[in-house]
């Protein structure tokens, strides 16, 4: 069975030692980083299958970080887990928004943090069988890509190519957080959000 590798970063070295020690025990490979030039050069040297990232880090930050994996093709799908102070959960939300997968506060206990990187595992490993799929299943859904029908519960669903492209994109990437961006034109899918109006007071 492959062992799955972990990029770990994080400019703590207490703490990037501890959340090594616990991955390796669960079969894991890991790699660390203290920055965030070194963590890019590692996770494009080396694809990792996750990537756990602080937000505060010296040099490029974590939403930086963040921000330039997913405009990279080769690590765009790579779930990542930011770590984040209390103080700093605005811009963990901001980070999910650049495409982060999950968020954990500081302090954190690690089987905690070991459960989220196994369940973000799993979810990865269904996307990337669901990818090469001709007929995809979400429940009593089924979606062909090969003649481009939808049918729930059995019964034809008609929607737009367009549509198509977008409930096949979301289902095969079920679990993940998508931002506007991620599911607009910058994915070749065709389709932008309609702005929302300017709330009044």
């Amino acid at each position: 069975m492959r062992r799955p590798l972990i990029l770990v970063v994080d400019d703590e070295p207490d703490l990037v030692e501890l959340v090594r020690h616990h991955l390796v025990r669960e079969h894991c490979l890991v790699e660390t980083a203290g920055d965030g030039e070194t963590a890019l050069a590692k996770a494009w040297a080396k694809i990792p299958d996750l990537i756990i990232l602080d937000l505060m880090l010296p040099g490029i930050d974590g939403l930086e970080v963040c921000r330039r994996l997913r405009a990279d093709p080769k690590t765009e799908c790579v779930p990542i887990i930011m770590l984040t102070a209390k103080a700093e959960e605005t811009d963990a939300v901001i980070g999910l928004a650049q495409g982060a997968d999950d968020y954990i506060r500081k302090p954190f206990g690690v089987r905690e943090l070991v459960a989220r990187v196994a369940a973000r595992l799993r979810g990865a490993e269904a996307r990337r069988a669901n990818a090469g799929k001709k007929v995809v299943q979400a429940g009593e859904l089924t979606i062909d890509t090969v003649r481009h029908e939808v049918t729930l519960r059995g019964e034809p669903i008609q929607l737009t190519m367009t549509e198509f492209r977008l409930l096949h994109h979301l289902v095969a990437g079920a679990g993940r957080a998508y931002s506007r961006n991620d599911i607009g034109t910058t994915r070749g899918l065709g389709y932008k959000f309609k702005e929302l109006p300017a709330e009044t007071e």
